[in-house]
């Protein structure tokens, strides 16, 4: 169907068939993971009234309205495009434009998103209403089959629903970052230097008697964190999910006695953003949304050399000494100029305990780095390892300890 063609066949306000059908659209849009409350479908119905029944004024009116989030908006279109679609009228032009076949082309693949929040419209136009008597209730609960599909599953193929689950999941998830012997001390058993106020507070209380002699020793800290995540479009879900899992696992209430996690945070695609402040926020969901306000370029180009450049001039003493832990999240197909990326990458292994590239293509068992960009950075950094399931977030941590070892 043409995009100037009207949205009349799809009823209009005299006949009450719009207002079900805007309703109808954002529940869809609910199912399909974008946030849609009864305030942005009030305002829908407000701007569809003025801006009449184009098409295409009628998709951005509702896309104005209703989308907050750069992520959402491929979901919002190709959602829009399945939603508001008249078969028999699409069928009758197919009809009289084309010479019957014996086959039909197949139509083009939908993000699962989009294929989930539409199936519960399709049940209920071809479905009979259900009978009182063939309602059947069932347990929520997953059984041990299910977890382990969701633990192997890749990130970006799974629906609304699966990757709102295994969000959850990811956030349990725990990273315990090696520690070092920071400069700082604190009494103990061992230790190469006496604590002696301790001593003569314990001598007080054995009239003046010293029975034991107290040490001091080095505190232990986790290694500082600088995180550098490619929001690119090709790293869209796998961002979002692991920006929770690294948010909630360093989160200050799981240190534990060593101290907190010195965590830098930082996204990069065509620029680069500082998440630092987010990340200082306790709630998950929270920092989720400052993330996204604070992204301009969500889902666009990957230029690392250019970002890693911005990083060097303006954020240079994040990096504490060759201690920080650099923990890079992209699959490494880079648009920059190859030359100011191996520089740059050069300078940050240079000022950086380890530099360790998070990849999630290595989910194809004859990957290779053979682009430009993925082999630079193949070639400077320490590790590489797999982060597109739920199964290699759990064993991250173990790599990571393995790979520091080394």
């Amino acid at each position: 169907m043409a995009e100037s063609t009207p949205i009349s066949q799809l009823g209009d306000a005299r006949t009450g068939k719009l207002a079900d059908n805007l309703t109808g659209f954002g529940r869809a849009l609910r199912r399909a993971g974008v946030p849609v409350d009864a305030a942005r479908m009030a305002l829908a119905q407000q701007a569809v009234l003025l801006v009449g029944m184009d098409r295409r004024d009628f998709s951005a009116a509702l896309e104005a309205v209703l989308i907050s989030r750069e992520q959402d908006r491929a979901v919002f279109r190709e959602l829009f495009d399945a939603y508001f679609r008249n078969p028999d009228v699409a069928q009758k032009l197919l009809a009289q434009m084309l010479p019957s076949a014996e086959s039909k082309a197949a139509p083009a693949p939908r993000r699962p998103r989009v294929s989930e929040a539409l199936a519960p419209v399709r049940a209920a136009r071809n479905a009979p209403p259900p009978r009182e008597e063939d309602t059947v209730e069932f347990d929520a609960a997953m059984t041990a089959s299910t977890l382990q599909r969701l633990r192997q599953a890749d990130f970006n193929q799974l629906s609304a629903s699966e990757y709102r689950l295994v969000a959850q999941l990811a956030r349990e998830v725990p990273l315990p970052l090696p520690r070092y012997a920071a400069r700082r001390t604190r009494p103990g058993l061992r230790g190469s230097r006496p604590h002696w106020p301790g001593t003569m507070r314990q001598a007080t209380r054995h009239g003046g008697e010293v029975l034991q002699l107290p040490r001091l020793q080095r505190r232990e800290q986790p290694l500082p964190l600088l995180v550098l995540v490619d929001v690119s479009g090709s790293m869209e879900r796998y961002a979002r999910l692991l920006l929770a899992f690294l948010h909630a696992a360093t989160a200050p209430r799981r240190a534990g006695k060593g101290g907190a996690v010195r965590r830098d945070v930082f996204a990069f695609g065509t620029g680069l953003t500082d998440l630092t402040p987010a990340f200082r926020l306790a709630d998950t969901d929270a920092m989720l949304e400052a993330a996204s306000r604070a992204i301009t370029d969500f889902a666009g180009g990957t230029r690392m050399g250019d970002c890693l450049a911005a990083l060097r001039t303006r954020h240079a003493r994040r990096l504490v000494g060759r201690r920080t832990l650099v923990l890079l999240i992209s699959d490494g197909l880079d648009t920059g100029a190859p030359e100011v990326l191996a520089r740059e990458l050069a300078w940050l292994r240079r000022h950086c305990g380890r530099l360790l590239w998070l990849n999630p293509l290595l989910r194809f068992g004859g990957y290779a780095p053979t682009a430009r960009g993925a082999a630079e950075l193949h070639r400077q950094a320490h590790g590489m390892l797999a982060v597109h399931n739920l199964s290699h977030l759990q064993d991250l941590a173990g790599s990571l300890a393995a790979l520091l070892r080394q």
